[in-house]
């Protein structure tokens, strides 16, 4: 089942006067339970993609059609309900509440989003053990290590059980141990809640994991492959 499906998507930035067109016409369907990388050079638009399909940019022409709601058309403030409510994303800088606990930074989405006390609770300390942060569980982000912050920062992507989750250079801060346990977690939890990912990465150890590379170059799709597994 298709959950996303892009259509002539154009993103151009004019820059000092100058304009560049960072992506031209991108057509592309992801289905549920996906494990996806994007990958190209530096400047391929591969970032760029990412924050039009999560709606944290918008494109200068064409549509993004999630679950069938056209989020290129919302308001600003249901776009941001919208994302709240069906996307995770992580980010390369993890991105965690510096004041909060990993179980509390965790939550925090499930408390924007009006949930039970309980289940909240019972969620938070499911993704704790699910990322093998049980004796972290009241660490503030200084406490941790790079790995343990993404970590953390997976399981608050995945705290609302979000359609898809979109992983923006999710390695590129780690070591090659933290970045094999990353994978490993997470490949687990895409196959476990049949969710998807969505990698842009340079890194040749999440196209490994990957069943599906993307291709961009010069912000056009120059490939879509599937890998046997």
């Amino acid at each position: 089942m298709n959950i996303i499906e892009t259509k002539g998507i154009t993103k151009i930035y004019d820059i000092k006067t100058m304009p560049f067109q960072a992506l031209n016409g991108i057509d592309l369907t992801f289905q549920q339970g996906e494990f996806v990388a994007i990958v190209g050079p530096s400047g391929s638009g591969k970032t760029t993609l990412l924050n039009i399909i999560g709606g944290l940019d918008n494109p200068t022409d064409g549509v993004v059609i999630i679950d069938g709601v056209n989020i290129t058309q919302l308001s600003n403030w249901k776009k941001t309900d919208f994302r709240m409510k069906n996307i995770g994303f992580v980010f390369q800088s993890y991105n965690l509440i510096p004041v909060l606990t990993a179980k509390e930074n965790i939550e925090f989405i499930m408390q924007l989003q009006g949930k039970e006390k309980k289940s909240v609770e019972k969620r938070s300390l499911e993704l704790i053990e699910a990322v093998g942060l049980n004796n972290k569980t009241n660490s503030r982000p200084s406490k941790l290590s790079g790995g343990e912050q993404q970590r953390v920062a997976v399981a608050r992507a995945l705290a609302s059980k979000p359609k898809f989750i979109l992983a923006d250079e999710p390695t590129a801060n780690l070591d090659s141990k933290s970045t094999e346990n990353l994978l490993d977690i997470m490949e687990k939890l895409n196959k476990e809640e049949n969710v998807t990912f969505i990698f842009s990465t340079h890194d040749a150890r999440v196209m490994k994991k990957a069943r599906r590379i993307i291709t961009i170059e010069d912000g056009k799709v120059m490939g879509d492959v599937l890998q046997e597994k």
